[in-house]
């Protein structure tokens, strides 16, 4: 059930604080630091441009929006609708993040010869929205513990593939959205139960990490 949105806003940024139910997205672009090192870096900075974009329409075809952007990782959020709905639009963009990233890193491989892939994590919770910040450098945040979660479970995906928690999982239905994904060791976080994962993989899995 989405939540209620709260009335309060931010002084001068016009950014409702709400907590709800949202489907977030962590998407890094594995393997650009050292891109970034060995290009011009008006031309990295480019190529960098190039990849977000890419994320950025992914996004807003399925009514997501970005929430932060941390060098080579973005954090996007689906808050539009009920869980079924929210993560059912993530699961959409993290697949289209996948199948349209993969031509664009090989034609940056052919070009620059080195090897690039987006590695991404969906989680699904209850999640608070506003901005927060020094006076005057107020940003749209994220905060709670999906937010915590889904940056742990970008450490788990491996470059080109993403991983799904149970919590998106049992919402959606992967005949609907053609997703092929496979269980995965489950996620230990302290004091708390085993976070069950899913893997979409890809058939030849990259030959690095980072």
């Amino acid at each position: 059930m989405v939540g209620v949105a709260m009335t309060v806003q931010a002084a001068g940024t016009g950014i409702r604080a709400e907590r709800r139910v949202a489907a977030l997205l962590v998407c890094e672009l594995r393997g650009f630091a050292r891109l970034s090192e060995e290009l011009e870096p008006a031309h990295a900075l480019q190529l960098e441009s190039e990849f977000l974009s890419l994320i950025a329409a992914a996004l807003k075809a399925e009514q997501g929006e970005i929430v932060t952007i941390a060098n080579d990782v973005l954090l996007a959020a689906f808050r539009g609708g009920d869980a079924p709905q929210v993560a059912a639009q993530a699961v959409r963009a993290a697949q289209r993040i996948q199948s349209e990233s993969a031509p664009l890193a090989e034609a940056w491989r052919q070009k620059h010869g080195l090897r690039v892939a987006a590695a991404m994590a969906l989680h699904l919770g209850e999640t608070l929205f506003g901005a927060a910040g020094p006076a005057g450098r107020e940003q749209f945040i994220a905060l709670g513990d999906p937010a915590t979660v889904v940056q742990r479970l970008l450490l788990r995906a491996r470059a080109g593939e993403f991983v799904l928690s149970h919590a998106v999982i049992q919402v959606v239905s992967p005949e609907g959205l053609d997703l092929d994904a496979e269980p995965l060791p489950p996620l230990e976080l302290g004091r708390r139960e085993p976070i069950r994962l899913y893997g979409v993989l890809l058939s030849e899995r990259l030959d690095f990490t980072s």
